[in-house]
């Protein structure tokens, strides 16, 4: 069961949860080829449904895209859509090295009920401006009633997302939103996208992007996983602050999820977390306490320890919140 059909750009509201694709105990092995741990998974989205998220966003970077076998992205993504069953919108990524896989991939979702892809670009050339149009022009074309959320990280895709991208890729109807880095550019790109794309901010940045244009009413988050009330809580602080004016709680609030947010990027770099995305957000994950994310899929299963304490302590700092807040509920 799934929502189906073209979902409106208003339609994209709240609080999206980011998610990991849970793995078994021996996945860090090659010689695995049945890695998805299904009742983790299952247990997961239920979670995060419980505790008020408005959508599910999956098979990122970090839910390990990029490392599962074709054989095990079906089995997750046919796990997703029967534990969601339509109670919120759920996206899966199904970018290929490709337009033609990529497609493949995305008429499977969408047959299974899947209400959308997170697409990002294939990589193995830097893409010019037209490349990257056209291939979600090709994607939307071939599978007219998938919603299609952008997937704009330049560190993965090795393409910057410049204004002409968004000023052309808006005028594709099934882009519906996007999950998006940084607030640098978020007033110009607001400027060509706004009323056709909704732009999806990480949960850090989401009070000042907030604070910088009222259309934007929805972010994403990864954290979500360790503790769904924090990202729920700050959803709700900044309705409250449109409705009264008052920005002080939502401000206050934001800065006690920055604090978490620090040890989380080696040496303070993008760039540096990028390069281990995966096993920083997993061991961030598994010391939230919430859920057993599991071993990292080869290649990127080597990570340097002190990097991995550094994603535990966030993890752990946003637990705590998580725990107060539940304890006040």
């Amino acid at each position: 069961m799934s929502r189906q059909g073209l979902l409106e750009v208003n339609d994209i509201k709240g609080a999206w949860a980011i998610i990991p694709s849970p793995s078994k105990e021996n996945a860090s092995d090659w010689r695995e080829t049945n890695t998805v741990d299904v009742d983790e998974t299952v247990r997961m989205v239920n979670m995060l449904i419980d505790g008020g998220v408005n959508g599910i966003l999956s098979m990122g970077t970090l839910g390990e895209c990029a490392t599962m076998t074709w054989d095990e992205k079906k089995l997750f993504m046919s796990t997703l859509v029967e534990t969601v069953a339509g109670r919120v919108p759920l996206f899966v990524g199904t970018l290929g090295m490709n337009t033609r896989d990529t497609i493949e991939m995305t008429k499977y979702a969408h047959d299974l009920g899947a209400d959308g892809t997170m697409l990002g670009i294939p990589m193995w050339c830097a893409p010019s401006v037209p490349v990257a149009v056209q291939f979600y022009r090709d994607v939307a074309e071939a599978v007219p009633d998938m919603n299609i959320a952008v997937y704009a990280n330049p560190e993965a895709f090795k393409f910057e997302f410049p204004r002409p991208f968004w000023a052309q890729v808006a005028q594709v109807r099934q882009v519906v939103t996007a999950k998006y880095l940084g607030i640098g550019q978020l007033a110009a790109d607001l400027h060509l996208t706004k009323g056709q794309i909704k732009l999806l901010p990480i949960d850090f940045d989401y009070y000042s992007a907030a604070r910088t244009d009222e259309f934007i009413d929805a972010f994403w988050s990864s954290g979500a996983v360790c503790g769904p009330s924090v990202s729920t809580t700050l959803r709700d602080l900044v309705v409250e602050a449109r409705e009264s004016g008052d920005w002080s709680k939502a401000k206050a609030f934001n800065g006690r999820l920055g604090a978490t947010a620090a040890p989380l990027f080696p040496n303070g770099s993008f760039k540096e977390f990028s390069t281990y995305n995966i096993g920083l957000e997993k061991a961030r994950m598994e010391a939230g306490g919430l859920i057993k994310t599991g071993p990292i899929r080869p290649p990127y299963h080597i990570v340097p320890e002190p990097y991995l304490e550094g994603a535990r302590k966030s993890g752990s700092m946003w637990a705590d919140i998580h725990r107060e807040l539940t304890a006040d509920a």
